[in-house]
């Protein structure tokens, strides 16, 4: 059994790799860029720095991955971020629960507005992107209204700690990530549910004809990604000592970025998670360093922008020229 197991990781591993290797060559590419033009880079105190942030986009992302793969979008995320971390915050400060209730709090906010996405999206066939943006609209409201447009400070050490603290030598919100990463990447590669949500995207008619309940579906993607978003918010928050209304701004669209950059399809059916992981850490890298570098704040979504742009490019035009090699070769096994 050991050795089954060990045959089909490296298997696993070695596909992975095969299929990543593009993205790979490019972050060794970037990180060296980035450690010749500042010194700091590959201190350990901005190793965690980065890695802390990675992990925040990566919640998101993660669950991402998972509804992009059956063909939707969630523009939610960055808005549910913002309310979670804000009535997390509150919940410790202004209601006085411990803060065990008040991380509770903060997810099930996010989950129930994964819920109400969910629940909308598989019972109409409104389009994902108007119906997650109105969710998100509304939860962003929900954290202006109730806080005046003011910062709620955290000043819990049990709940800064969710940011800023330790498991051993790991710092805690890449802990949490990746327990996270492990179950996405078995529901994806090791479950029914997973091969189900390739089916789906790939052909959510065919899905359908063949058996596969796509509302459960819908409804368990969008109340994870809530969730996943709502940790991220919470995590934020423990960071920046404070649960801030203006907080996960542009989040969704990192997530999205992350995801496409590591060869995740828009129109479903196709990506790995390991993809989505090396894009999130390129878009990581890419930030700090230009940070590093002391770049213009407006030059930098410039750059950032060109950068994915390229990237997406040069994923395509791989795609397709393995496409028409496969299309060459069965043209040629048909003739001969």
């Amino acid at each position: 059994m050991g050795a089954n197991f060990s045959r089909r990781f490296t298997h696993s591993f070695v596909t992975g790799f095969k299929a990543n290797v593009g993205l790979i060559i490019g972050l060794i590419v970037l990180c060296v860029i980035v450690a010749f033009q500042s010194e700091f880079f590959l201190t350990g105190q901005n190793l965690i720095n980065v890695a802390r942030q990675i992990s925040t986009n990566l919640f998101v992302a993660s669950a991402c991955t998972m509804i992009l793969i059956t063909g939707g979008i969630d523009l939610a995320s960055g808005s549910i971020i913002s309310v979670s971390g804000v009535f997390s915050a509150a919940a410790v400060l202004k209601m006085g629960l411990p803060v065990g209730a008040g991380v509770a709090l903060g997810i099930a906010i996010g989950a129930a507005a994964g819920f109400v996405n969910g629940f909308i999206l598989s019972r109409t066939a409104l389009p994902p992107f108007i119906i997650t943006y109105a969710v998100g609209s509304i939860c962003k409201g929900v954290s202006y209204v109730y806080t005046g447009g003011q910062n709620i400070r955290v000043d819990a050490p049990a709940l800064k700690w969710f940011g800023t603290g330790f498991v051993g030598p790991i710092p805690a919100p890449v802990f949490f990530l990746l327990i996270i990463l492990i179950a996405v990447w078995l529901i994806l590669n090791k479950t029914k549910l997973g091969r189900n949500m390739y089916a789906v995207g790939g052909n959510v008619h065919a899905a359908e004809y063949a058996g596969i309940n796509i509302k459960r579906i819908r409804v368990f993607m969008y109340v994870f990604s809530g969730a996943m978003a709502a940790f991220a918010g919470i995590i934020l928050a423990a960071r920046t000592y404070s649960g801030q209304p203006a907080a996960g701004a542009g989040a969704e669209m990192d997530a999205i970025a992350a995801c496409v950059l590591g060869g995740v399809s828009m129109l479903g059916g196709n990506g790995r998670l390991s993809g989505t992981i090396l894009g999130a850490v390129i878009i990581g890298v890419l930030n700090n360093g230009l940070n590093l570098m002391h770049i213009d704040s407006f030059w930098q979504y410039i750059v950032k922008g060109v950068v994915i742009i390229a990237a997406v490019y040069f994923d395509y035009y791989k795609s397709t020229l393995v496409r028409t090699n496969k299309a060459l070769k069965g043209a040629s096994k048909k003739s001969g």
